[in-house]
Parts: C-alpha cells; structure tokens; sequence
C-alpha cells in the first residue's frame, strides 16, 4: 500500500478487542499503523477491581451500619456510602486509561 499511495503507513487501522493484549503486540500492532484501540473490557476490569479491592479491605466495617474491629458501637457510614468506594473504582479505572494511553505512545 505505501509503494501504490505513496506514502507510509497510509491506512488507519483500528485494534478490535484489543483489550488483554500483551505490551509486545501493542507495540507491533502501533508499528503497523493501528490508530485507535478498543479498551472497553479492561476499563470495565478496572472498575470492578477497585471496588473489589475496597470491599476486600474494608470488608469487616461493611456488614452491618453499626460495629466493626475498632468497636461494637462504632459508625460504618463513611465505609459504605456509595461516594467512597465508587471513588475508588473511578481511581482505578483512571490508572488503567493512563496505562492505555502510554501503551498507545499518546500521553
């Protein structure tokens, strides 16, 4: 295609399911002229983990509204309020993107 058009790398060419690649084959895939990549499944990975990990950590303040290991009469508002682990997920999901935009050589 370059020697017909006569310039490199003429197509743009878009990596479908390009999520679970390994480093190596992004790298090549770039090379080959890949403009975009669809990195939907590991963003959504992402989010679920950071939830995950939240709710791994703080699993004994999340079974009951009151008391958790630091005491019976102890509040567990501030672990189970929606806002504190969707943030969580948000940070995660933020770390894979930034991830994704390094491997693609666009940060």
């Amino acid at each position: 295609a370059e020697e017909k058009l006569g310039k490199p790398k003429p197509y743009f060419f878009v990596f479908h399911g390009g999520s679970g690649s390994e480093k190596h084959h992004i790298a090549t895939a770039l090379g080959a002229g890949v403009v975009k990549m669809n990195v939907d499944t590991d963003t959504q990975w992402a989010y679920w983990e950071g939830l995950k990990n939240f709710y791994q950590a703080k699993e004994a303040y999340l079974q009951a509204q009151i008391g958790n290991p630091e005491g019976e009469d102890k509040p567990n508002k501030s672990y189970y309020d929606p806002r504190k682990w969707v943030r969580e997920s948000e940070v995660s999901m933020v770390d894979r993107v930034v991830e994704s935009c390094k491997d693609l050589k666009n940060v």
